[in-house]
């Protein structure tokens, strides 16, 4: 709720609540076998529960993509990522050397981007992370959450997905 109603402030045009989200790496177009080995994997992902503290109001320009980010990284978040690419390898599915910057975009299209730091702490808990598919459609695009892991060493013994086509998150 803080983070929504953060992006109704800082824009007209905010990202609507229920696609808030950050991404930890962008997977692509994948094969039903690609999404199923990768499920498999993160069942048994080590990674700890964190508190990301989103405090910065940041953008990129040539897209025009307003996001609220942190300036303080707690280390839980990196190693998490790392860990993901790791268990992608074997499943092949390989994302490239993208630079890692935690953020929520919380605008697109925007037509004056800000910058602007030390804006009161919104803290969210990170208790779990999720495989997403952005599904296109006619209101604009949608995520639906296809997959969930807790963290904090509570493994499932092996995952329940909703579906597979199309882009992930």
């Amino acid at each position: 709720q803080q983070l929504a109603s953060c992006s109704r402030h800082w824009t007209r045009h905010p990202v609507a609540d229920k696609n808030l989200h950050m991404t930890l790496l962008f997977l692509g177009g994948r094969t039903a076998r690609e999404l199923d080995c990768l499920c498999e994997a993160a069942v048994n992902l080590p990674g700890e529960i964190f508190d990301l503290q989103l405090d910065y109001l940041g953008n990129w320009a040539k897209p025009r993509i307003q996001w609220l980010g942190t300036s303080c990284i707690p280390p839980a978040l990196p190693r998490l990522v790392d860990r993901l690419q790791q268990v992608l390898a074997p499943c092949g599915i390989e994302v490239g050397e993208r630079h890692f910057v935690p953020h929520v975009t919380r605008s697109r299209k925007e037509k004056n981007p800000l910058v602007k730091a030390g804006l009161e702490v919104i803290h969210w808990q990170v208790r779990d992370f999720v495989l997403a598919e952005s599904v296109s459609a006619k209101e604009g695009v949608r995520y639906d959450v296809v997959e969930r892991w807790p963290l904090g060493g509570m493994a499932r013994s092996q995952p329940a997905r909703a579906g597979t086509a199309g882009q992930s998150e």
